[in-house]
């Protein structure tokens, strides 16, 4: 009798879209029950996200980004982050995106966590860095499009309010429990 862990047979793809961000994929595949579907998968680059702290008289704050997000509609607190480009490491993706996002740059990144987004659709990985000894090194460098304003929360504050508004989003909550867990 099949389970849920038997893998499903591909027997073919074929494409719908590339929207840019993401390309549209609709793949045909044989489970282990016989039963052949049609499924649209959405292959997107891969992301990388860091959690800036700083420690300044044995307080720890946690550096954060607050940006409208056209999907919701509303203003999110976020931790710096982006794509992946093609052909880069993701753990210099993630440098990259605080130093562009923040002025910052961090002397030691921790990978906390290597997830995948939405498995049920999507093909791409979310990787989470700890950043620690950030230093300032100038200005932001945004893209065309970005407005960010750079926030430095009481870790306490920030801990109280995850899962409120501002901190609703659940890439960004998975992110901050990868670091829960690793600080203890």
């Amino acid at each position: 009798m099949p389970n849920g862990s038997d893998p499903w047979e591909s027997r073919g793809e074929r494409p719908i879209q590339d929207f840019g961000i993401f390309k549209a994929t609709e793949v045909e595949r044989r489970g282990p029950h016989g039963k052949t579907g049609r499924f649209v998968i959405l292959d997107a680059p891969d992301w990388g996200v860091v959690v800036p702290v700083l420690t300044r008289a044995g307080a720890r704050y946690v550096l954060a980004v607050r940006q409208f997000r056209h999907g919701s509609g509303t203003v999110s607190l976020e931790f710096p982050g982006g794509v992946v480009e093609p052909g880069e490491d993701p753990e210099q993706a993630a440098a990259r995106e605080l130093r562009e996002e923040t002025g910052y740059a961090a002397g030691r990144l921790t990978l906390l966590g290597d997830l995948s987004p939405n498995p049920a659709i999507l093909t791409n990985r979310f990787r989470v860095y700890l950043a620690e000894d950030l230093r300032p090194e100038g200005d932001q460098s945004l893209d065309e499009h970005e407005i960010v304003d750079v926030r430095e929360i009481p870790e306490e504050e920030f801990l109280d309010s995850l899962g409120g508004p501002g901190w609703d989003h659940a890439l960004m909550l998975a992110a901050a429990f990868l670091y829960v867990r690793r600080r203890g």
